[in-house]
């Protein structure tokens, strides 16, 4: 496989995630001014604290938790997909280690 291939084509995503005890650590698969895919790996009891952002996607390949979006909370688990509005508030607590794929645009 080529170099550019490379770029755009990953055989195991999960294997790129980075756990870390300090809280995550983003592995961008893409990152440009308009769209960004990421993969993150989060501990089991980590969380990502609730903060607005721009619209994003979240799809869940390892794990169990807990997503807040607005006021409301779901159960995240393998193949679980959650899309967030622009401006909306999301958060996220792990109760097993967590593997997920992120996607956002601009604002």
């Amino acid at each position: 496989m080529s170099d550019t291939n490379s770029q755009f084509y990953f055989v195991d995503t999960k294997a790129k995630a980075v756990f870390s005890e300090g809280g995550p650590k983003p592995q961008f698969l893409i990152d440009t001014p308009k769209f960004k895919a990421l993969v993150v790996g989060l501990e089991a009891g980590g969380q990502i604290p609730a903060h607005p952002g721009e619209a994003a996607m979240y799809h869940f390949l390892e794990g169990t938790g807990l997503m807040t979006v607005g006021e409301d909370a779901f159960e995240i688990k393998p193949g679980v997909t959650v899309v967030v509005p622009s401006g909306v508030k999301r958060g996220m607590n792990a109760k097993t280690r967590i593997v997920f794929l992120g996607s956002k645009g601009e604002q």
